[in-house]
């Protein structure tokens, strides 16, 4: 069998557009050359789509726009076109495309949406489909499935941007629910962007009118107590395994955008300082999880490890972070399968789907 021709897609009008450049790049230096062909492909902030011809470095530091080489491209819907559609002097030309890897995260790129254009392409994928990408994206909508599928997650409340004008009458209920303090997120946002913990009241307002900057709906969890671990999966479906469980300990109020991607603010154990039988009881409901939301691919599943030994899930990432300091590799890493060797058996679980 010839080498596959897979396009690397980064970028989107997402609020986390740098962390996929940071991906990307890590994705194409280990993107195994010797069988697969590549193809890169870049969405800018506002939407644009072009095939990029230039150097990684370029890439990571988002300077692939300004030095390029860049050509308007799109993956076609159009199925006869088999890929990517490409603007050339004689006019539109096709490249083939055997397979998409999207190396993308946030609105636009982890929610369905971008999945849906690949859908109608007929061109395999790497990650979950359209409805768990969707569904998993949606904290609200999470914490209702995990729920009727018996896996505990943190007590929580949705609200939508409206309900901020009745601040004074909704308070009092959410303090009573949930008591203080609350952690704030934008429903349909990743990499921690716009999450607030509140201590009071005040505090609360603030991170409320912070989170509706980001999504029309917002979700208010309770504050766990309990140490912060990941877990990596990697399959399709019911076939599927958990890597070795990580634990994560900020140096900031929480494990937020900077700690995640941009400083040196949060210490990694790998594996987590937990007993072996909360690791194993994490890497069980990691994948019941992975399952009950039809995962495909990958996820990051997210915990809460109490000390009493409870266990709460916190939330699923379909398409979690690839840069060099992202929790996902490593932790494929340290269960004995490097980056390479995880790229590959990503791309083609896309193909066997």
């Amino acid at each position: 069998m010839g080498k596959k021709t897979v396009a690397v897609v980064f970028g989107s009008v997402s609020s986390e557009y740098e962390v996929s450049l940071r991906s990307a790049a890590s994705v194409l230096r280990n993107i195994p050359r010797d069988r697969y062909d590549v193809v890169m492909v870049g969405i800018t902030k506002d939407g644009r789509w072009y095939e990029y011809g230039g150097s990684v470095d370029d890439l990571e530091a988002d300077r692939w726009l300004e030095n390029g080489p860049v050509t308007p491209a799109v993956i076609s819907p159009d199925r006869s076109c088999g890929g990517l559609l490409r603007q050339a002097p004689g006019g539109p030309e096709n490249v083939p495309v055997d397979v998409i890897f999207p190396v993308m995260h946030g609105e636009h790129a982890e929610d369905g949406t971008i999945q849906g254009l690949f859908e109608m392409a007929g061109i395999p994928y790497v990650g979950c489909g359209v409805l768990a990408s969707s569904t998993c994206m949606d904290k609200d909508v999470t914490h209702i499935l995990l729920e009727a599928a018996g896996i505990r997650t943190a007590p929580y409340a949705a609200l939508v941007r409206p309900q901020l004008a009745r601040f004074d009458s909704l308070e009092p209920s959410l303090r009573e629910k949930l008591g203080y303090p609350m952690f704030v997120k934008p429903a349909n946002t990743g990499s921690s962007v716009g999450v607030g913990k509140a201590k009071d009241r005040a505090e609360l307002l603030a991170a409320l009118k912070e989170a509706f900057r980001y999504d029309r709906k917002v979700v208010v969890e309770k504050a766990i107590v309990g140490a912060e671990v990941e877990c990596a999966v990697l399959g399709n479906y019911t076939d599927a395994d958990a890597a070795v469980v990580g634990e994560i300990v900020p140096h900031h109020e929480f494990y937020d955008y900077e700690g995640k991607y941009l400083d040196d603010s949060t210490d990694l154990f790998i594996p987590a300082r937990i007993p072996k039988e909360t690791s194993e009881a994490i890497r069980t409901a990691a994948v019941r999880a992975f399952a009950a939301m039809g995962c495909t691919g990958l996820a990051r599943v997210d915990f809460f490890a109490e000390r009493d030994g409870g266990i709460i899930l916190n939330e699923i990432n379909t398409l979690p972070g690839f840069t060099s300091i992202s929790m996902y590799p490593k932790l494929f890493e340290a269960a004995g399968v490097p980056y390479p060797e995880l790229i590959d058996r990503l791309i083609r679980l896309a193909l066997e789907k």
